[in-house]
């Protein structure tokens, strides 16, 4: 099996749609009445959810005269929030296919269709000519890349001069096993995570300026404590939530995650870059 294959073998669910159906009913509400905020707890799949992604997205720049990328889309949360939020036009690539049919559907539930569009393919090969984005972004996605310098290279092939690329990953910080599974990967093998400076080279060979990066380490444990209180209250999971997509194991890869970060081996960190 490739390594490609691999990754999308990790992500996929088997009866993704339906689960999150069954969660919109449990809260209430139907697939017609369902929300982009309703769908939050879903659709980030990423550390600090929905503060996380404006915090990070703010720093784009993005308007509704754009046309974005969104670099390993997932189910399209992101895509959905962006073309909400900023207005712009979003294309999102993802290797997981199930990931995008489902976000597909969830673009019809929220009425996004026009202004959201999600292909299956990958980072590394994307089938999008040179020049045809305005910006360009991923979140929690190039811990499954071990290629960096080849994704950022496309990347750049993609963007228009003068372009933000935002990068929102799980970086290495110090030396030391990690412990699987984790959200991203269930054992070494699929898992690619590279320090912000392994990130800054590739970026800069590609042909981008770093313009900023932030640490979002104490971020991460205020978020991780909060969501434990959160579940502690309510004697579980919401209706909707990550662990859906994590399947039986969301509640080890999320303590597994929680430990690695606590012991400093690894950090979600923000890079802002701009293609000169």
């Amino acid at each position: 099996m490739s390594e490609s294959n691999k990754v999308a073998d990790h992500y996929s669910h088997g009866s993704l749609i339906a689960t999150i159906e069954q969660g919109v009913v449990e809260l209430g509400k139907t697939t017609e009445s369902i929300g982009i905020d309703d769908l939050a707890l879903v659709d980030e799949f990423h550390i600090g959810g929905r503060q996380a992604s404006t915090d990070f997205l703010d720093q784009l720049d993005l308007s509704d005269q754009d046309h974005v990328l969104d670099v390993g889309c997932g189910i399209g949360g992101a895509s959905r929030f962006v073309a909400s939020h900023y207005g712009p036009r979003v294309t999102g690539i993802d290797l997981t296919e199930e990931y995008i049919e489902t976000g597909r559907e969830l673009c019809n539930w929220v009425g996004l269709e026009q202004l959201v569009s999600l292909q299956q393919g990958s980072a590394l090969h994307m089938p999008f000519a040179d020049q045809s984005f305005d910006h360009a972004y991923m979140m929690h996605v190039g811990m499954n890349i071990e290629d960096k310098a080849a994704l950022a290279a496309e990347v750049a092939r993609v963007l228009k001069p003068g372009a933000s690329f935002g990068i929102y990953d799980v970086m290495r910080i110090t030396a030391g096993d990690l412990t699987f599974p984790v959200p991203w990967a269930t054992t070494a093998q699929t898992s690619a995570v590279a320090t912000p400076e392994d990130y800054e080279q590739s970026l800069v060979n590609a042909g981008f300026v770093i313009t900023a990066q932030r640490n979002r380490f104490e971020f991460s444990i205020q978020f991780f404590e909060q969501l434990r209180a959160k579940v502690a209250a309510a004697g579980g999971p919401p209706p909707l939530g990550l662990h859906l997509l994590m399947g039986d194991t969301a509640q080890l890869k999320v303590k597994n995650m929680l430990e690695n970060i606590s012991a400093g081996r690894v950090a979600p960190v923000e890079i802002i870059a701009r293609k000169a």
